[in-house]
């Protein structure tokens, strides 16, 4: 659990970290140096859930060893899936990553949301979907290990 009161915001008690995986953790399909070792640490404080298309086949390999549990969507309606997902684990609890157009509603019903751009860019919806905008998911992912920098960016 991750309790961040946000002054002039909101207070926030995350236990979930719902991840995109194409474009946030990985790209061309292969995880982004210093991942790993990330979502080891926020392991301890979090659930963590990938949900993912898995484009390139490798998202199970890729992942495998981490505590982390890994959905593959249909190829319909992934944003659709991905935000039933979120509310299913209880949204007001979930901090949610991603970049792509089918990350959009995920972003926006969590209760802390983080779109990254990176290699692959980022859909402005999904952009425009998130509370904070970084440009790598390392950074984002270090915001979870350090909260008082979620506080600097979203107080008021």
């Amino acid at each position: 659990m991750i309790a961040i009161d946000i002054p002039g915001y909101k207070k926030i008690e995350l236990a979930h970290l719902v991840l995109d995986y194409n474009g946030t953790l990985a790209i061309d399909g292969k995880l982004i140096d210093g991942v790993k070792q990330l979502i080891g640490q926020i392991g301890s404080k979090l659930n963590i859930y990938v949900l993912t298309a898995d484009t390139f086949g490798s998202a199970k390999g890729q992942l495998s060893g981490l505590n982390c549990s890994i959905e593959i969507l249909g190829l319909s309606m992934q944003d659709i899936q991905k935000e039933k997902y979120t509310i299913s684990l209880g949204a007001e609890n979930v901090v949610a990553i991603g970049n792509g157009a089918n990350d959009a509603l995920m972003l926006k019903s969590s209760a802390l949301s983080i779109a990254v751009i990176q290699k692959e860019g980022a859909s402005a919806k999904s952009i425009m979907a998130a509370d904070i905008v970084c440009f790598s998911i390392v950074d984002a992912l270090e915001l979870l290990l350090n909260p008082k920098r979620i506080i600097a960016t979203l107080r008021r």
